[in-house]
């Protein structure tokens, strides 16, 4: 049977998604690059993760003046921010904004879901169906979906049985949920979790929170910008430009040079009290030691745990709270608006499910070990089947009909996370085996969409037809991304989803490239100026 039928609509590029990556990478393609593009999105508009985390409290951990795409200096000066951490509404204005600006919706097309994507060897062309039976057919494809767009929700049994509401954050009903009157139950304490819980507490009759693993979290000291800041940002935004692309993580602040063991125990928590009042990410920053050396991660851990001690005034909670297992952000750091204090509420309860694992659901509510807990909403902010889940539900098949899912049974594995072997010209945007992730994703987003386009275009000026990754030098990547983790505490959590853990089945593996985005263009860049070493050109 063939695959495709006889009202295929061709295109040089297809993009699948239209978040950040999406609508930039349309902007270098169609406009920069004068391809025919096409970019298909699941939703009925643009922000991509964010058109689908609307839950309460969703907010970027992010500044935003950094939150930003940097490669136009007009949008720079005429978008302005109003919070230090940009809310999920102002960020899909933002997009929309984007989107208005460079006239990109007519080349999108919406409520189009990737169903199959399948490599021709005879035409060396892409084949995609979508879930409304549209055929596409293109030389490039371009996975712009995201690494955190699969939601994951726990295989609870008795769950279709229960007669109230659940609910997954990350597919949060666009007009919001009525916590009013209503017993909610939440599972997960992750970063969405901790975002969820104060504002669903204070507007819940009651809400019983059902923590998996404990957490750090700093304070994010959220508050609007003044009109000084914004005018500060809009004149200074060359120097925010080359500070985020020297740091690590892409963030607007550098790393202290110090190490815990350069400083007095006074001093080490002056240090962390100033940073803990200053609130954010930029706590991480504090020394330089703290993601490479247990002994002073333990400072920053003690500090934090601590802290939790001190805020949580009921002694049963602030223990289950600050039962931590893993060293500071080994996971991924969460930042807060007043997480550990909703727990001083008289409306809220905390199970920890390590003590009192949940049995099953039933109509009426939870039933845990030894107790039961009567519900009328159910929320799971239990996260998502990252990095891999997104691309692997596109149903890609490269050559000899082999698909990216046997291909990744024992793990990704990616050249530079840009491209498959075996998959040729199919580009994967922040995919595993780059920063991605462990970045300020707009700046990594930026990063690959460019060197995406300029690699398309050294194929259009030489006549290439297919580029695809060699199997040696990902293989060799492979060994680079753990060899770079392994001089990190990240591999060393064991339940994280950097690794996969949070998926029953799914191969474990540290997916992200750990040696900072400045290095990674650095590589990327070096693999351009040798015509794309690494890669077969055909």
């Amino acid at each position: 049977m063939n695959h495709i039928k006889t009202n295929t609509k061709e295109y040089d590029a297809i993009i699948v998604g239209a978040g950040f990556s999406g609508l930039y990478q349309l902007i270098c393609l169609r406009d920069q690059l004068n391809l025919k593009c096409l970019v298909l999105e699941t939703g009925d508009d643009v922000g991509g993760t964010w058109y689908w985390n609307r839950y309460p409290g969703a907010r970027c951990d992010t500044e935003s003046h950094a939150y930003s795409y940097y490669f136009s200096d007009d949008l720079l000066k005429e978008w302005t921010w109003t919070e230090r951490y940009p809310g999920h509404a102002e960020i899909r204005k933002y997009m929309n904004f984007v989107a208005d600006k460079f006239n990109l919706k007519k080349d999108i097309s919406f409520k189009q879901k990737v169903t199959s994507a399948k490599f021709v060897e005879s035409t060396n062309s892409w084949e995609i169906i979508t879930n409304n039976s549209n055929n596409y057919k293109s030389k490039f494809l371009i996975a712009a979906v995201g690494c955190l767009s699969n939601t994951n929700t726990p295989n609870i049994k008795g769950l279709n049985d229960f007669n109230g509401q659940y609910y997954h954050t990350g597919n949060w009903p666009q007009n919001g949920v009525n916590f009013q009157n209503k017993k909610v139950g939440q599972i997960g304490t992750g970063s969405t979790g901790i975002q969820a819980v104060p504002v669903i507490a204070a507007e819940a009759q009651h809400l019983t929170v059902f923590q998996r693993t404990a957490n750090y979290s700093i304070p994010a000291r959220n508050k609007p910008l003044t009109d000084q800041f914004k005018k500060h940002v809009r004149e200074n935004f060359n120097f925010y430009k080359e500070l985020i692309k020297k740091t690590p993580n892409g963030h607007p602040f550098e790393i202290s040079e110090r190490l815990v063991s350069d400083v007095t125990e006074k001093e080490m928590n002056e240090i962390y009290e100033k940073a803990w009042e200053k609130g954010g990410l930029q706590f991480r920053a504090t020394f330089n030691d703290l993601i490479t050396n247990l002994e002073a991660n333990k400072t920053a851990s003690d500090f934090i745990k601590n802290k939790i001690i001190q805020t949580v005034k009921n002694k049963k909670f602030a223990k289950i709270l600050s039962d931590i297992d893993h060293p500071y952000a080994g996971k991924r750091p969460p930042i807060d608006s007043h997480y550990f204090e909703a727990y001083n509420r008289d409306n809220i309860d905390l199970v920890d499910l390590k003590a009192d694992p949940i049995e099953h659901v039933d109509k009426n509510g939870i039933k845990t070990l030894k107790n039961y807990f009567d519900l009328d909403i159910i929320v799971f902010a239990t996260g998502y089947d990252a990095m891999t889940g997104p691309l692997l539900n596109m149903n890609v098949t490269g050559k000899n009909n082999l698909t990216l899912k046997e291909v990744w049974e024992e793990g990704p594995k990616t050249y530079l996370g840009i491209q498959v072997p075996g998959f040729p010209n199919l580009f994967t945007v922040t995919g595993p085996g780059s920063p991605s992730v462990l970045t300020n994703m707009p700046m990594a987003i930026e990063q690959h969409v460019e060197w995406i386009r300029d690699c398309i275009q050294f194929m259009l000026q030489k006549n290439y037809n297919t580029i695809e990754a060699s199997k040696k030098d990902s293989e060799k990547w492979g060994e680079e991304v753990n060899k770079v983790a392994n001089r990190t505490l990240l591999p060393t959590v064991k339940h994280s989803w950097y690794l996969g853990a949070n998926i029953p089945g799914k191969p474990q593996v540290f997916m992200p490239y750990a040696g900072g985005l400045p290095r990674y263009s650095e590589i990327c860049d070096d693999i351009k100026k040798e015509n794309y070493k690494g890669f077969i050109l055909a």
